[in-house]
């Protein structure tokens, strides 16, 4: 990881299926990695997290959807506790699993 790159999760809660599309495959298109459904994980710097911050604004009805972009230092992350099924398996990139497990 890069000086200035941050461990950030992404967290949705969309109620339609168009605007959820757009915010997955912006996720992925930005380089993050599914971890659950509407949760993903990965590296960004601060400028990425500003313009992932306005495209999501961009696609969400603010009165019925939420997105919650949480930046996290390595320290931080390495305190994380995962308990039970913490994540999708099928869905989690080795890249990922190296991270959380």
């Amino acid at each position: 990881m890069k000086n200035d790159e941050k461990l950030v999760w992404l967290i949705y809660d969309i109620t339609e299926n168009k605007p959820r599309t757009k915010i997955a495959k912006t996720c992925i298109n930005k380089g993050l990695y599914r971890v659950q459904k509407s949760v993903f994980l990965g590296t960004l710097n601060n400028n990425q997290i500003d313009e992932l911050r306005i495209i999501c604004n961009d696609i969400i009805n603010p009165d019925v959807d939420s997105v919650y972009i949480f930046p996290m230092c390595e320290d931080d992350f390495k305190k994380v506790k995962l308990l039970g099924q913490a994540f999708d398996k099928e869905l989690v990139a080795d890249e990922v699993k190296a991270l959380l497990i």
